[in-house]
């Protein structure tokens, strides 16, 4: 399954959300300033009956009956919630459309309201526009660094027969909780443990690559998830390394991932491509990530996030675990 729908979603998402949103806004504004009592006329009307009550913040109000005289013919109209106490027989000065002496107000300032609504609204619409078409153009700049030599849009994976077997495990044990990658002879060939817990900014990680011998340390941040409307294709998710949006991280680095929901689910299946090159496969696995394993505790179904079996033949393995680091501590169905 290709990745159109889920782009398209997270394309959209602020143009689906906030176009509507701001377009709403700017019939309103427009609405209430051409209805706005800015230009009503002035007089005095008369309280002819006031209603004592408390309100829902316990404040005591009042509802005045008014009446008043426009050339000649009596109106009436009622004052709600008025905060200040009066009394019949008392006049207040109110103000009313010349065309229908019906229509009345206690105030003729309501226009800023419709004329901020507006400009509200016009942002709104400017931001879902404008940032749709960053997202779009990102997008197909994406597309055309990573898209395969023979032109096609997606990478076909290898088979797993031709590849490298590793496998991914969470390690939870401890409050300094990391991930370790072994191959199918149980050799630990990577580690990635945290020295500094922050509940607030930025924990530090170290990744130790126990192939080449390189330990690396990084700032890793807390995921961020946004969704729009719990539309499952519209989510994102991310977190920082060291201070930059992981997924950004990798697109630098030429990845993309293929997300294929259904060839094997509840599986997810992951095909990463560098450079529109084959990297590996990346699938989703039980708790017991050996085989072996996984058939004698009879666990078939993922245990969810943090254990992974990968495919490849390639020998960076930082490029790798950097790669299910990020699908693994993200909360997107669907990466890319």
């Amino acid at each position: 399954m290709e990745n159109k729908l889920a782009r398209f979603m997270r394309n959209t998402g602020n143009l689906r959300v906030f176009l509507p949103l701001g377009l709403i806004l700017i019939v309103v504004g427009v609405i209430m300033y051409m209805n706005s009592p800015s230009k009503y006329a002035e007089t005095t009307a008369k309280i002819t009956n006031v209603n004592e009550y408390k309100d829902n913040d316990n404040e005591t109000v009042y509802d005045y009956d008014l009446e008043f005289t426009v050339d000649g013919k009596t109106y009436t109209s009622i004052f709600s919630a008025m905060p200040d106490k009066k009394n019949v027989g008392d006049t207040v000065t109110i103000y009313y459309d010349p065309a229908n002496p019906e229509s009345t107000s206690n105030t003729k300032h309501t226009g800023m309201i419709s004329v901020v609504m507006a400009v509200a609204g016009v942002a709104m619409v400017a931001f879902s526009v404008l940032s749709t078409v960053k997202k779009v153009q990102k997008s197909r700049e994406l597309d055309a660094k990573t898209r395969p030599a023979d032109g096609n849009v997606r990478v076909a994976p290898l088979p797993k027969d031709q590849l490298t077997e590793y496998y991914v495990a969470f390690d939870g044990s401890t409050l300094k909780p990391g991930y370790t990658v072994e191959d199918k002879n149980r050799k630990v060939v990577y580690e990635m443990t945290m020295t500094k817990q922050a509940l607030v900014g930025a924990r530090t990680f170290e990744f130790r690559n126990k192939l080449t011998g390189r330990t690396q340390e990084h700032a890793v941040g807390h995921t961020t998830t946004v969704s729009y409307n719990n539309e499952i294709f519209s989510q994102t998710s991310w977190f920082s390394i060291d201070g930059k949006n992981v997924w950004d991280v990798l697109h630098e680095q030429g990845v993309r991932i293929d997300t294929d929901i259904a060839s094997k689910f509840p599986k997810m299946i992951y095909t990463m491509s560098q450079n529109g090159r084959f990297f590996a496969t990346i699938e989703t696995s039980s708790m017991y990530i050996h085989e072996e394993d996984e058939a004698q505790h009879q666990i078939r179904i993922p245990y969810g996030k943090w254990y992974y079996r990968c495919w490849t033949n390639e020998q960076n393995l930082d490029l790798l675990f950097l790669t299910v680091f990020a699908i693994s501590e993200t909360e997107q169905t669907v990466v890319e």
